[in-house]
């Protein structure tokens, strides 16, 4: 095959069979290979030529993979490595893309898969001039980038500082993240947060809620269909892998995944094309993955309950949100935040929230985390008079919820403020009679409030009271 790529392959390995697999399928496909027996023969090459692109083996006699890399950062910044490894030395690919290797495969690897990654990695990868190669002063490392407008994060906490801080730093480099958390905590912002700072900020952000999506669709939504497919496949449907084309795709709620989607996930991880169920084609496509989860994955990873190999491929940096209890400093500005934003969206006058209000928000410990501070704030402006939210407007709510959390796991203790706030409002007007005017005295609201809410919950007054309801 004549040379249509004009580029040339470092491969390093202690093994003559892998390096020769390597070279003939590369030379094959029209790359110059150079050919290193150790990772020290790989330096001593590179001192005196260059390369586009090194494929290495982890772990040799000697200068290991990891080494080889280290000294790569120093005496050729930005040549992209690419790892072999095998199954039980993922850890340490995982490890050395954080580093800054742009890839990994796994022993016995796929030819067509090798192909297409180093097709990939030399197709967006940009060397330093010779001169740099040559002693000059390596280049001096990106600034972070600025936050555009949206991207903003407002804490006060040092552990939320922190955790923007690394975002800021992984949002520039195109590697997958694993965002940890409890329910509530934030995670699809901060997975917002990375996409508005990355290269990608232009294109689609796509969330797939893998937790509420039923395993015999998530399927089709992920992947899409061609007509004829299945039942009810009346036309070609795009997947949501391919809406995210150029963009980011956050899966929410990941540890959700049954098995067999896993394997098919694992799959595109791995070289970026999926198949349409029913289609023989395969489609590429060039997407960032972030995903999250509330469970602990490696201890499902440990009861073989999620695939090692996916774990690994998914947590390449891995990010944890706090919980609200561990970061109290946050809870004002977020209340007022909430507070503004409701205010504003159902066009009434500002709410002011006294001190005492917020000490006793303070003191709760919000098991729900941020989305149950956002629902209590707004039920409060809902259910306050006088123009001040106060601690009495939160405690028949928050009540409720605590009592829950007594008789249930942690876990499980974020109770619904919507679903406590609507059955509060039902036992009103039961007790009412489903009178409303007699009701909402009951709450402590106005009328016009307790109407508010009962059209926001889709409560039904029997049909025998509504005469009665005005």
């Amino acid at each position: 095959m004549a040379n249509n790529t004009g580029k040339t392959i470092l491969i390093v390995d202690d093994d003559p069979h892998i390096l020769e697999v390597l070279e003939a399928r590369l030379s094959h496909a029209g790359y110059r290979v150079v050919k290193a027996g150790d990772g020290q023969e790989a330096l001593d090459h590179l001192a005196v030529s260059r390369v586009d692109l090194v494929i290495s083996d982890i772990r040799m006699p000697g200068l290991t993979g990891l080494e080889l890399q280290a000294s790569l950062e120093r005496t050729a910044p930005g040549l992209p490595i690419i790892f072999l490894t095998a199954h039980g030395t993922i850890p340490d690919a995982v490890k050395a893309i954080q580093s800054g290797a742009v890839d990994y495969l796994t022993k016995p690897f796929d030819g067509l898969e090798l192909l297409d990654k180093v097709s990939r990695t030399l197709a967006r990868s940009v060397r330093p001039q010779a001169g740099q190669e040559s002693g000059a002063a390596a280049p001096s490392p990106p600034a972070l980038p600025a936050l555009p407008d949206g991207a903003v994060m407002r804490t006060a906490s040092p552990k939320m500082n922190e955790l923007v801080q690394m975002a800021r730093r992984v949002a520039a480099r195109d590697v997958n993240v694993l965002i940890l958390g409890e329910s509530g905590t934030g995670k699809e912002r901060v997975a917002q947060l990375i996409h508005a700072l990355s290269p990608r900020r232009d294109h689609p952000l796509v969330v797939v809620d893998c937790g509420s999506t039923p395993a015999t669709l998530l399927e089709s939504e992920l992947f899409g269909h061609v007509k004829g497919a299945f039942t009810h496949a009346v036309r070609d449907k795009k997947g949501l892998i391919e809406e995210a084309h150029k963009g980011t795709l956050f899966l929410d709620e990941i540890g959700n995944i049954s098995p067999e989607m896993q394997v098919r996930l694992l799959r595109f991880l791995e070289n970026h094309k999926i198949r349409r169920i029913g289609d023989t084609r395969e489609i590429s496509v060039d997407c960032r993955v972030i995903a999250a989860t509330n469970a602990d994955l490696a201890q499902n990873v440990a009861r073989g309950a999620f695939r090692e190999d996916l774990y690994y491929r998914l947590r390449v940096v891995t990010l944890s949100v706090p919980p609200l209890r561990e970061r109290k400093e946050d809870i004002a500005p977020l209340a007022y935040d909430f507070a503004k934003t409701f205010c504003r969206e159902e066009r009434m006058e500002e709410i002011r929230l006294p001190e005492e209000t917020l000490d006793f928000l303070r003191d709760y410990p919000w098991p729900g985390n941020v989305r149950e501070l956002k629902n209590a704030v707004e039920a409060g402006i809902v259910l306050c008079q006088g123009g001040a939210l106060r601690p009495e407007d939160f405690s028949q709510i928050l009540r409720i919820a605590q009592a829950a959390a007594h008789t249930r796991p942690l876990a499980a203790a974020a109770l619904s403020l919507d679903e406590s706030e609507k059955s509060a409002i039902i036992r009103a007007l039961e007790r009412a009679g489903w009178v409303q005017k007699d009701a909402a005295p009951l709450l402590g609201v106005s009328r016009r409030a307790l109407n508010y809410k009962i059209q926001k919950y889709g409560i039904t007054i029997p049909a025998r009271r509504k005469a009665a309801k005005s």
